[in-house]
């Protein structure tokens, strides 16, 4: 069966969220896993630490280049990749209706992609 990342991108609070709202956040997400697992789509999955913890390289010249690095996300956007699930689908039809499912499609967005799988090409 096909694989899908489901890439979650949100716009980053400018404060952090009372204990509150985290717990309600929280409670939406393991909603969403429990259901995943259940049905065996959901592969993995994780949170990742907001843009400020990011960095990014580049090698300058190609490989063997010098190593560029700079603190922060590639682009510079209102929305950034918060986290992602590895997706299991029929297909794209299918990932798309469980992608529609994850919290941060109702706050933010949710890239769905096929994961390329090498071995089939």
């Amino acid at each position: 069966m096909p694989r899908y990342a489901a890439l979650i991108y949100e716009e980053e609070p400018s404060s952090a969220p009372t204990d509150e709202e985290w717990g309600q956040v929280m409670a939406e997400y393991a909603e969403f896993s429990e259901k995943g697992d259940a049905a065996k789509v959901i592969l993995g999955g994780e949170a990742l630490h907001d843009t400020s913890t990011a960095t990014t390289v580049h090698v300058e010249g190609g490989k063997g280049g010098e190593i560029i690095t700079t603190d922060g996300p590639f682009a510079e956007t209102k929305e950034a990749l918060g986290g992602f699930y590895l997706l299991e689908a029929a297909d794209l039809d299918d990932a798309i209706k469980w992608a529609s499912q994850i919290p941060g499609a109702w706050h933010g967005h949710v890239e769905v992609r096929p994961i390329r799988e090498f071995d089939e090409e």
